[in-house]
């Protein structure tokens, strides 16, 4: 298991943070109704490493991801990704930045039903204007990575559930995304699926390539991680086991 707290390596040498999040808050209503999600969250996000958020339903894991990856905006503090200000961002410059910097895999999978598992993964890709036979050849070669190339014509009414997910794995990819962040990527697998999912995570992270960001309230994701922190009560902590 990782050193959870401390890390594989030292954070500190591994270069310049990709997503910082500073101080954050997120409250949602007003007065005596309203809910502090998130209370002054500190999180760096370094080149090339696993982190796993762990904490129970409800208890702010997928607010905190929204606000690291652009979906939504803190009520305080400061988060940066790739060095940029994004609350100093238009709607349209985080919907770019989302597009360009960072990759979104949910536990619903959300693929178009009507699709291929090859046609789900170009649909990024054809929004974002690639040419058909790039384009191809980016879906192949993703598919390839996840070990899904051989369900490429299937719908995903024809894939298992850790199918489904390797095809949402590979869409998020697709547009080579500098931080891939996963919201319960096993919450709908069962535990055999769910630690092959994890792994596959852990070899893209590997690659060097990619910067990946879980939340999970299974414990047991966080062996493969490098960095480990719990959230409760709106705070963030480094694990300590």
């Amino acid at each position: 298991m990782a050193d959870t707290g401390a890390s594989r390596s030292s954070n500190s040498a591994d270069g310049d943070a990709l997503i910082e999040l500073r101080g954050v808050e997120r409250t949602y209503g007003s007065g005596h109704t309203a809910v502090r999600a998130l209370r002054g969250v500190d999180l760096e996000l370094k080149p090339a490493r696993l982190t796993v958020i762990r904490g129970r339903s409800g208890s702010g894991k997928s607010t905190l991801l929204g606000i690291a990856g652009g979906l939504d905006l803190p009520t305080g503090g400061r988060i940066r990704v790739g060095g940029r200000d994004v609350s100093a961002m238009t709607a349209r410059e985080r919907l770019l930045l989302r597009r360009t910097e960072v990759g979104f895999v949910f536990q619903s999978f959300g693929l178009v039903p009507f699709l291929s598992a090859a046609e789900n993964v170009g649909v990024p890709l054809r929004i974002a204007g690639i040419p058909p036979q790039q384009r191809e050849e980016r879906v192949a070669r993703v598919l390839e990575e996840v070990g899904i190339a051989s369900h490429a014509r299937h719908r995903p009414a024809e894939l298992s559930g850790g199918q489904q997910q390797r095809v949402a794995i590979a869409r998020a990819l697709a547009q080579r995304p500098r931080v891939l962040i996963a919201d319960e990527p096993t919450g709908h697998l069962d535990a055999e699926t769910g630690l092959l999912i994890m792994r596959l995570l852990r070899r893209i992270v590997d690659s060097g390539t990619v910067t990946v960001l879980v939340a999970t309230h299974d414990a047991r994701m966080a062996e493969l991680a490098d960095d480990v922190f719990d959230l409760r009560d709106g705070h963030l902590r480094p694990a300590s086991i």
